[in-house]
């Protein structure tokens, strides 16, 4: 058995993952729980997750001398929190399987043969021929993996990014950077995401831009990244209760300031602009709050509209939504239903999970069940 690496070194995704530390997998072990994290695959993983699930991903590197930790937000990673760890494992016992792995050398073109198996061309001009062909050639961004599998009959769904971040050309949001929210919703038309939020210097990003982007990648690149957001910032209170709490502090803290009296977690820089954006002066107490200023301190709070016309990958995680499509595969063996003897594995097939070790996952995952698939079919 050959890998082949078209690159100089092999798994140089695992390596820069989790900023160096390789955000291995997600402590969520029950399957069905962990396939709603994905936006793509949820119900095409419910039966590979039980057979290789987050915690036989955890065994299989204890088993081999690799321990992980779990970080409080459910992430694992090695307790050397060294990618490196997690690369010489895989190396390590891909080599004692005798797997031979050749690197700056990748496949071409792949043709079906009239006998069975494969005639691939490879990029240094050789040929040669194999059984069975698994291609585990990483997001769609790399146009190689799309090209070999639809060059073999399959549907590549278009690729478009997912986890971004999103620009905000709003000047008071980018005097606000490093601000946190721990708890907001925001909605695009039918898109609804709740979670933590962050303020950057080019708009906003955090686990609940991260989510929205995921659910809403098709719908966002229709949009061509240019649409009204709108943003709850306590989503914990409806309407009602806010403004039960502007008739309380009318009552209890008549003489106080409104600027210096936030609701909830809001941190006191974001209290502010939200006031002055209702119109409300910096001056104007609690006694003085109009009518029309509590109408629209209610609209700043629950529903924040802002511009966005652009967006940000998120980091390193290059997740892209999109790959060959999921109904030309038996997730069973990850073989092909249309080429005999061809598997795919990992992101190119039309599966994205969110950040936190689910896309790793699902790699680890789609990986074992073609390897045993392909092994047993010697």
């Amino acid at each position: 058995m050959s890998i082949f690496e078209r690159s100089s070194q092999f798994l140089s995704k695992v390596r820069i993952s989790g900023g160096g530390r390789c955000n291995v997998t997600h402590a969520l072990f029950e399957p069905r729980e962990f396939t709603s994290r994905y936006p793509r695959g949820e119900r095409e993983l419910i039966s590979p997750f039980h057979r290789f699930s987050a915690s036989d991903t955890v065994a299989w590197f204890e088993t081999r001398g690799v321990k992980l930790k779990t970080e409080e937000d459910g992430r694992m990673f090695p307790v050397s929190d060294s990618s490196q760890t997690i690369i010489d494992c895989l190396i390590d016992e891909a080599k004692m399987a005798g797997v031979r792995l050749v690197t700056r050398k990748g496949v071409e073109t792949a043709r079906v043969r009239v006998e069975g198996g494969f005639d691939l061309r490879l990029s240094d001009g050789r040929s040669t021929t194999c059984d069975r062909l698994l291609l585990a050639t990483g997001g769609c961004r790399s146009v190689g993996g799309v090209e070999l599998a639809q060059s073999l009959g399959h549907t590549v769904e278009p690729p478009v990014p997912s986890l971004f971040s999103l620009h905000i050309p709003a000047k008071w949001l980018r005097a606000l950077p490093g601000i946190s929210v721990s708890d907001a919703e925001l909605s695009v038309g039918k898109l609804r995401e709740r979670g933590a939020l962050l303020v950057t210097h080019n708009g906003i990003s955090g686990p609940v831009v991260l989510r929205l982007s995921a659910w809403g990648a098709r719908v966002l690149h229709e949009m061509n990244y240019q649409f009204t957001l709108r943003v709850n910032w306590i989503p914990e209170m409806r309407e009602a209760d806010l403004r039960n709490e502007f008739q309380t502090r009318r009552q209890t803290q008549p003489n106080r300031r409104i600027v210096n009296s936030p609701f909830g977690n809001l941190p006191a820089r974001l209290w502010e602009k939200l006031i002055s954006n209702a119109g409300i002066s910096p001056k104007t107490i609690w006694t003085s709050l109009t009518r029309a200023g509590a109408n629209e301190l209610v609209r700043q709070l629950r529903a924040t509209e802002l511009e966005v016309d652009g967006k940000s990958l998120n980091k390193d995680e290059f997740v892209t939504c999109g790959g060959v499509r999921l109904r030309e595969i038996n997730f069973k063996t990850m073989e092909s239903r249309i080429t005999p003897g061809l598997y795919f594995a990992g992101e190119l097939l039309d599966i994205d999970g969110l950040t936190g070790g689910f896309n790793f996952q699902a790699a680890w995952t789609t990986g074992w069940i073609a390897g045993n698939a392909m092994a047993k079919s010697i």
